[in-house]
């Protein structure tokens, strides 16, 4: 909205030519993102407490978490406002990338939402069944899958997959990408879910692979980079960039009250949705696969739940002590604020790692 009124300006006050900036605009969707999680958060949280939505602890997780029942949770609400509102700011509103991205993410959050109303209103652990949570996901998966296509036969759009480090391996899935990308959508929303388990976590990393693809959504989208490092250009990918720098403000925002100890917790309307972000900018830039590596604390998060319940089913036996994995570690002596700081630390590599593969190729 800000955009549109700033270029009409342009002709009369030629310093808002810097409007026409990608750059420029993806640091005020980030400021401002910033500054709506940081002035919004006390009164939701104050909100929260008054309606006593509070976070139900699971009976079968760590002990140590039972001092967190009651810490209003849903704080997803405050991250989904600081993100998309400075995206309908600053982004280009024409653009039909932004409000693919725009409506996965809310629509991924609205299912988050549900889960977690469920779960206050019964005071129990347990909110949508699993397989209805599943079912709406793929919903969403198939929503976003099928637009993907109908751009793709107006060449706005390819199906073609682009491998890390193998410039010359580009297949197209064609009608495949229909599941492939849905099965990416609706992982990636659980994989962060399942990392949502300790104080700042979830954000922490997210953040960082967030910034991963603000720098990844320029590259894509700027003809000369894009050029250089043998990447699809895909010009409409750019404005992406605003909506990453948006998600990493609203993280930020909400990393200063949910740090340890955590003031508020993000729940499903939070993880749900940053997950379905990172994986709907991932398919729109073309970057499915690297996504593996940009984001592989949740990919390794997850992997550990899989293993462990395989495990117990097939042997018996446990691979860990809890799953997921900071759990884990967390059983295993290392206090909540270490596992937190080691796994961001990971986080940042897996970011930087992803950063290098481009050159690489």
């Amino acid at each position: 909205m800000l955009y549109h009124l700033l270029i009409s300006l342009y002709p009369q006050v030629p310093v808002f030519n810097v409007a026409r900036y990608i750059t420029f605009r993806t640091a005020a969707a980030t400021m401002t993102a910033l500054l709506i999680s940081l002035v919004m958060g006390p009164w939701l949280i104050r909100r929260l407490r008054d309606f006593q939505v509070g976070q139900v602890i699971r009976q079968e997780g760590p002990e140590s978490h039972r001092a967190k029942a009651g810490t209003p949770t849903m704080g997803g609400i405050l991250i989904l406002t600081a993100a998309l509102v400075p995206t309908l700011l600053w982004a280009d509103l024409t653009n039909v990338y932004v409000w693919i991205a725009v409506l996965s993410t809310a629509s991924f959050g609205g299912i988050g939402f549900l889960d977690d109303y469920l779960k206050v209103t019964r005071r129990s652990s347990g909110g949508l069944a699993a397989r209805h949570k599943l079912g709406l996901q793929i919903v969403v998966g198939l929503a976003v899958s099928l637009v993907l296509m109908w751009l793709a036969s107006q060449n706005l759009y390819n199906t073609r997959l682009i491998f890390p480090f193998f410039k010359q391996l580009i297949p197209d899935l064609g009608w495949l990408y229909v599941p492939f990308a849905v099965f990416i959508l609706v992982a990636w929303s659980n994989a962060v879910n399942l990392t949502d388990g300790l104080d700042g976590l979830a954000i922490s990393t997210f953040a960082v692979a967030a910034a991963a693809f603000t720098a990844l959504s320029y590259i894509v989208g700027h003809r000369v980079f894009a050029d250089y490092l043998l990447l699809v250009r895909i010009a409409q990918a750019g404005e992406l960039t605003i909506f990453c720098g948006a998600l990493v403000g609203a993280s930020l925002g909400f990393l200063w009250y949910n740090a340890h100890p955590a003031e508020i917790f993000m729940g499903d309307v939070g993880s749900l949705a940053l997950g379905g972000a990172l994986a709907t900018v991932a398919i729109l830039i073309k970057q499915e696969l690297l996504l593996v590596i940009v984001g592989g604390v949740f990919v390794i998060e997850a992997a550990s739940v899989v293993l462990q319940v395989a495990s117990f089913k097939l042997r018996g036996k446990r691979i860990f002590k809890m799953a997921p994995l900071h759990h884990h570690f967390e059983l295993s002596g290392w206090e909540e604020p270490k596992v937190i700081t080691r796994f961001l630390i990971v986080a940042i590599i897996f970011a930087l790692l992803s950063l290098t593969t481009l050159k690489l190729r």
